[in-house]
């Protein structure tokens, strides 16, 4: 009897144990896709952290949050729908991944495979009408780069190359004319460019390079930077797709979500 229980449990203890294996190898698996799918130039950073697009990683995401996004996008940015382009075990996996960033573990059947249901985003905060509109203008997808969402960040959608908002200017007009004492003149082997500096250290310096949308973030060493205050780049250069009447509504989408 004795040696049938310990047979019993040594069997439970191994099945327990190769769970535990086949749930690190779908994470492991997640990883690689996610790496090459998701932790590419304005995307993500590696390990969940933030790139071109905000952090992934220790946000408190739920699983049905995580699997959502993934599988249906959010509308009107960057983030694209994968679930015509990833595997349905890619899926999973992924949102295996993602999951274990955030500190949880992601059940059998999300991400795509058996046993998921039809996932749809989270659905955006209910605005008045004028506010909406701006919000759609905001985040618009048929713009490409020249959206504002290319460089502003908001409710945690968006690119956040700019910083975030702090002051919202009066109407359209103050909005093209808003100051930009923080780009500077950046020289890099005799090629001059407006920078918006991200860091400044002893072994690089990191900065956004507006010369073209989107901005293109480069690091190079100190001593092959020359950083000057005060540059001819205007904030009326990226707003070139919208007309005023537009500007207007975007406008009242900033002042309905932030707070100063």
């Amino acid at each position: 009897m004795r040696r049938a229980a310990l047979a019993l449990i040594g069997a439970f203890a191994g099945t327990l144990c190769l769970a535990a294996q086949g749930a690190q190898e779908i994470i492991r698996r997640g990883e690689d896709v996610y790496t090459t799918n998701c932790a590419t130039a304005y995307c993500h950073g590696p390990r969940g952290a933030i790139g071109g697009a905000p952090r992934l990683a220790a946000r408190g995401f739920e699983v049905d949050f995580i699997n959502a996004t993934i599988r249906g996008g959010v509308p009107g940015t960057a983030m694209t729908a994968f679930a015509g382009k990833l595997q349905p075990s890619e899926l999973s996996a992924v949102v295996a991944y993602v999951a274990n960033l955030n500190g949880v573990a992601a059940p059998a059947g999300r991400g795509g495979g058996p046993g998921a249901g039809a996932a749809v985003p989270p659905s955006a905060p209910s605005l008045p009408p004028e506010a909406t509109r701006g919000r759609d203008l905001f985040f618009e997808a048929v713009r490409g780069v020249d959206r504002c969402s290319t460089c502003h960040e908001v409710d945690g959608l968006g690119i956040p190359v700019a910083g975030a908002i702090a002051t919202i200017p009066a109407d359209a007009r103050a909005l093209r004319a808003l100051a930009t004492p923080h780009v500077t003149a950046a020289t890099v082997q005799d090629e001059a460019m407006p920078a918006l500096v991200v860091s400044n250290g002893s072994r690089s310096v990191i900065f956004y390079d507006l010369t073209t949308r989107p901005p293109v973030l480069r690091t190079v060493e100190p001593s092959a930077v020359k950083l000057t205050d005060g540059s001819a780049w205007r904030h009326s250069s990226a707003l070139g797709s919208y007309n005023d009447a537009a500007l207007d509504s975007i406008l009242v989408f900033l002042r309905a979500v932030i707070r100063p």
